[in-house]
């Protein structure tokens, strides 16, 4: 595992830098490489933006989250899903792109409601703050995507399962970061079985 700061990221993320972004991942990325690594993720979602950027030059494959999602999405055959995240996620393509790639069509929170999920996000649950406020927030806002037509939701965040799962949410929840991580698994052992045993996998996060 390797990371940068999170003040590193969001430095280049809050001018819209995500080239900057990119160069970020591509740091960590030749690290993990010469420490034996086998292939890449990155458990942060709005970190996905700036893959395009870092894939070319990555010297290992990456494993996207949104494509892991959109995967397990189909397999469970929802056929309409809500996106939560931070605004900079949610206002992109990056679970767009994947999505519809598979068929499956999304509904995006509204500008108020991409506002203040930020806001939660950033102000409270990376600090530990768990408010039923919150809770009562994103239930609103799921509730109002479950009557625009979605049969499932994207927790597309690291921190928002920390207060939404399946027993509290509107709507059956995909956690991203945890079925990003159960790919991870799977994508390990398949390496280790066509390589030598003891290859180690490693991550990029925030």
């Amino acid at each position: 595992m390797h990371t940068h700061p999170l003040a590193e990221y969001m430095k280049c993320i809050d001018r819209g830098d995500w080239r900057g972004v990119g160069e970020l991942m591509l740091s960590s990325a030749n690290k993990l490489a010469k420490i034996g690594a086998d292939f890449l993720i990155c458990p942060d979602n709005t970190v996905q933006q700036a893959l395009p950027y870092a894939e070319p030059r990555s010297p290992l494959p990456w494993l996207h989250i949104a494509e892991v999602v959109a995967s397990q999405a189909a397999e469970r055959r929802f056929r309409r899903l809500a996106l939560t995240g931070t605004r900079y996620l949610v206002q992109s393509e990056v679970y767009p792109e994947k999505l519809t790639a598979h068929g499956l069509e999304f509904v995006r929170p509204n500008a108020r409601e991409r506002e203040e999920i930020n806001r939660i996000i950033f102000d409270e649950l990376v600090y530990g703050v768990f408010k039923p406020e919150a809770v009562a927030y994103f239930q609103r806002v799921i509730g109002r995507m479950k009557d625009k037509g979605c049969d499932a939701v994207v927790l597309g965040c690291t921190e928002i399962p920390l207060i939404m799962n399946d027993s509290n949410s509107p709507l059956p929840t995909l956690d991203s970061t945890r079925l990003l991580a159960r790919a991870a698994l799977r994508r390990a052992v398949q390496c280790a079985a066509e390589t030598a045993p003891y290859r180690t996998i490693s991550g990029s996060a925030m």
